[in-house]
């Protein structure tokens, strides 16, 4: 099993492609932490995931709570005894021109996108660089950690963060053997998609249907959503991996919409 007695961290995994990642984590042979700001929820998809004969916590975890994202770190490693694999993936959505953005929700979208992924990984970088066995981070970013959309200011400047994150922590983890990675999925039909496709179709004064093939798909290959499993399977593949030579890389994973 590719994952076999890995511990996996991973933030927002309640539901959508958090949950995802979790399920195939737990297929190849991972122990899983579901950390979301819902502890309910955290624990009920960690229940449903050991259901399936695998180990898995819910854990409580505002990611931007430094003392919640610590005491949820330790919870982890004291229940599996440290952590090998964070993907930080907790994130909201809040559409506005930028001239009707407001600083209290631009200051909300990259503290949950930037500071969150600043805790999580500060504090499970601890566990991997004293456990001496490697590690992997994987952060998740978004096809715009590459490119703009009109009434997202503050979520592409901090999916755009994340790939500088990545790269400092790929330097500097490199010596313990912990490799840094991004995922930059195109839209994937989650409650965070589903939300913004009416509210676009407000904001630009088109039809929802117009939102989905003239905004969202549009620049795609085939007009097709990405899946969550789309997703995790290239997160299985970074976590993975055994060397430092794919780390500091950012991966699109979109349906050709934006391609390198």
């Amino acid at each position: 099993m590719q994952l076999k007695d890995k511990v996996a961290f991973i933030t927002g995994s309640a539901s959508g492609i958090g949950k995802e990642i979790a399920i195939v984590y737990a297929k190849a042979g991972a122990k899983i932490v579901i950390a979301d700001l819902n502890k309910a929820a955290a624990e009920a998809t960690a229940a449903e995931i050991a259901a399936t004969g695998a180990q898995a916590i819910g854990v409580g975890v505002d990611v931007t709570d430094e003392d919640q994202v610590n005491a949820g770190v330790e919870q982890a490693v004291k229940a599996f005894g440290g952590i090998d694999i964070l993907v930080s993936n907790a994130g909201i959505q809040i559409v506005h021109p930028v001239d009707e953005f407001s600083f209290a929700d631009w200051k909300k979208m990259l503290a949950i996108h930037l500071d969150g992924a600043f805790l999580t990984t500060k504090a499970c970088l601890k566990h991997m660089y004293a456990q001496g066995r490697g590690g992997s981070v994987i952060y998740m970013g978004s096809v715009h950690s590459k490119e703009a959309s009109v009434l997202k200011a503050p979520y592409v400047t901090a999916k755009h963060g994340l790939i500088g994150l990545c790269k400092t922590v790929a330097k500097e983890g490199a010596k313990y053997g912990v490799r840094a990675n991004v995922i930059c999925p195109g839209f994937v039909r989650t409650p965070l998609v589903e939300k913004q496709i009416p509210e676009q179709a407000k904001t630009l004064g088109i039809t929802e249907e117009q939102v989905v093939k003239n905004v969202m798909l549009k620049e795609t290959v085939d007009g097709e959503f990405t899946t969550t499993d789309d997703v995790a399977q290239v997160a299985l593949m970074f976590a993975g991996f055994p060397t430092n030579a794919l780390t500091g890389q950012s991966l699109v994973v979109s349906h050709g919409w934006f391609m390198q």
